[in-house]
């Protein structure tokens, strides 16, 4: 039995690595693909879009993780039935469940370590590739100036030139528009020749020009009769240092990302969960209080004139009472004033209503995210009784079959999911329930497809569909001739 589970362990593992693999490498390139505008022509160091690859890697283990387990439960089962192994083994009086022991070991340990790397790595990790983006996506393009054409990358700057010798620093005929005053194109230098060099750590561009000219309108003068001054200056040599930082990759601090819920643990959240709920509950005492005191109508205005200082509740008989007998001006006053408050009322009601909606998508938002962290190791468990049963059953090793029916059955996964979680942060259902929505929904199956391989049972034969429609049709029609 020693000998079968090891087996058993080493035939699972190798599937399992190489489909974590194709699923993290497929994953990435998505990642890429989508991002690929971003980080174009930013002129990144290698070592940037190492760090960056690293922790988008990290950052999607919660969905490559199952879906390497699922194909590679598939395709480990599939390939014993295939070759007859599963059949041998059954055979000796060894059951499915006791025969697949070894690698639910195994996978209940993966649901452990899933549990340790959502609650404790991926969301550091998280944080470091969402501050490296964000600071990535932030950063301007490279210098490139192109000849023909003006670059204004440089703030200030309206950069155009002739020809870029093959050196890439020579420049010819170049027109240099400059608009770090605000007042137009009032200075202008041209030049036959330049060179463009930077400094050793990049931030300074130098621009060395031969033979030009400088233009400048001075437009200082003021009045009816002002009149703009041309100044003209030559020079064989001139040299001018442009700040060059905002190219460079600048490092967000990271207390700017502290409330975005993916990039929390548990206890994070749970802390988060208790602040947001403490101000939704002083917002809503401060709401009460607001409204107690405008149940009683106590304007100076209306005791002055009906020489009653007590406070009066406004729909009551007598304080209708009291506007009978008073000038028709001053009644109209008071009513205006009355609906005045009114309409603050519901002003202030509206927007405190609004203000909790937000407030409850917020904590919902934080509530999906702590039932995440959990729920990964769970949905491991989950798809390894399905895909361990599932090869079982279909007996097709190989990366065809178990490709195919892995991400039909992730998909249809993924998708309640996604809705489930929707739901749960518009706050249209509890957030327990449609979070796991998903599990709740796929564990009869997995239990269904378990009990099934455990007794040797045919679910994908044809003869057996055939004659349960046949009896079916059979009964319908002796129903018929019967009546």
């Amino acid at each position: 039995m020693k000998k079968l589970n090891i087996l058993l362990l080493k035939s699972y593992i190798g599937p399992f690595i190489l489909t974590l693999g194709i699923a993290q490498f497929v994953l990435i390139m998505q990642f890429l693909w989508k991002y690929i505008d971003d980080l174009v022509g930013k002129g990144l160091d290698t070592w940037i879009i190492f760090k960056l690859l690293v922790f988008t890697s990290v950052s999607l283990l919660p969905m490559s993780l199952p879906l390497a387990i699922l194909l590679s439960s598939i395709m480990t089962l599939g390939s014993l039935g295939e070759n007859y192994e599963l059949t041998a083994v059954k055979s000796s009086g060894i059951s499915f469940l006791r025969f697949i022991r070894p690698i639910l070991i195994m996978n209940i340990f993966i649901a452990i370590g899933a549990f340790f790397l959502s609650n404790n790595i991926i969301p550091i990790a998280n944080k470091k590739s969402g501050i490296l983006l964000y600071d990535i996506r932030k950063q301007k393009p490279t210098l490139n100036i192109k000849p023909g054409i003006f670059n204004d990358d440089i703030e200030g700057l309206s950069i155009k030139v002739g020809s870029k010798d093959e050196d890439g620093k020579t420049l010819r005929d170049l027109i240099i528009y400059d608009h770090t005053k605000s007042t137009g194109n009032t200075f202008v230098i041209t030049a036959k020749k330049g060179e463009l060099l930077q400094t050793k750590n990049g931030n300074v561009l130098i621009f060395k020009l031969e033979n030009g000219t400088q233009y400048k309108e001075d437009i200082s003068l003021e009045g009816e009769d002002k009149k703009n001054q041309l100044f003209t200056t030559s020079f064989d040599q001139w040299e001018k240092h442009f700040d060059l930082s905002q190219f460079s990759l600048q490092a967000t601090d990271e207390v700017f990302f502290k409330d975005v819920s993916r990039m929390c643990n548990i206890s994070e959240l749970q802390e988060r969960i208790d602040t947001i709920r403490q101000t939704a509950q002083n917002r809503k005492n401060a709401m009460k209080e607001n409204l107690k005191s405008s149940y009683s109508f106590t304007n100076d205005y209306f005791d002055t004139i009906t020489n009653n200082k007590k406070s009066i509740l406004p729909n009551t008989k007598k304080g209708l009472a009291m506007l009978d007998g008073m000038k028709k001006e001053d009644k109209s006053n008071i009513i205006e004033l009355a609906t005045a408050k009114a309409r603050t009322i519901k002003s202030h009601t509206t927007n405190t209503s609004n203000e909790m909606k937000y407030v409850r998508q917020d904590l919902n938002e934080f509530k999906v995210e702590y039932h995440r962290k959990i729920k990964l190791s769970f949905v491991c468990l989950l798809f390894f009784f399905i895909g361990a049963p599932f090869g079982a059953i279909i007996r097709k090793g190989g990366l065809g079959w178990p490709i195919f029916f892995s991400i039909l059955i992730f998909i249809f996964y993924y998708a309640i999911n996604i809705i489930g979680e929707r739901l749960a942060e518009n706050a249209v259902s509890q957030v327990f329930t449609s979070t796991w929505m998903a599990l709740i929904i796929l564990a009869p199956i997995a239990i269904f497809l378990t009990i099934k391989s455990n007794n040797d049972s045919a679910i994908f034969n044809k003869e057996g569909y055939l004659k349960f429609f046949k009896n079916i049709f059979s009964f319908i029609k002796s129903s018929k001739n019967g009546s």
